[in-house]
């Protein structure tokens, strides 16, 4: 059982079982533009959003604070870092504060910003560059856990399939 308790105005729940945020970047040729859409709960007049964009360091690349009504910020992120998969898995953060005379909630999601496309002939590009997909199929098999398993079992697991060259699940 799990119980949350939130705030009469606060982040959207049941939003597609999402936690209230979308983050959407779209690589530009050495830059990135970073679409930010929250889904909030009974904001009231004089609420505010505070948007905040992180580098993998955790340094702040941008902030934005508008009313709570604003639920859709873009950012411009000049040469941008790309994720390049298990390359380079570089991964931004964006954060997103819901605030009244003090904190009601908050949200939160680490994104990377990459292209992609698939050709029937080549096959899969990552970031203009040929990348060949090796994968596995997983299943939460092990003895007496079933879907029930730890932390340490994910980690043993990833570390497994890591070690055979898959990059992709």
């Amino acid at each position: 059982v799990k119980i949350v308790c939130v705030n009469e105005s606060h982040f959207d729940l049941d939003y597609y079982g999402a936690p209230g945020l979308k983050v959407t970047p779209k690589v530009e040729g050495k830059d990135a533009t970073v679409e930010v859409e929250v889904y909030t709960t009974n904001v009231k007049e004089g609420q505010t959003l505070t948007y905040t964009i992180k580098a993998a360091c955790g340094c702040v690349i941008d902030t934005k604070t508008v009313n709570a009504t604003e639920t859709k910020v873009t950012f411009d992120i000049e040469n941008v870092h790309l994720w390049h998969g298990i390359k380079d898995p570089y991964l931004y953060t964006c954060e997103v504060t819901l605030n009244g005379e003090e904190v009601l909630d908050n949200v939160s999601t680490r994104f990377g910003c990459r292209t992609f496309r698939i050709d029937a002939n080549e096959g899969f590009f990552l970031n203009g560059e040929s990348y060949p997909l090796h994968g596995v199929s997983r299943h939460q098999d092990r003895w007496g856990k079933g879907n029930a398993l730890s932390k340490e079992d994910h980690k043993e697991d990833m570390e497994l399939i890591a070690e055979m060259g898959a990059n992709t699940i």
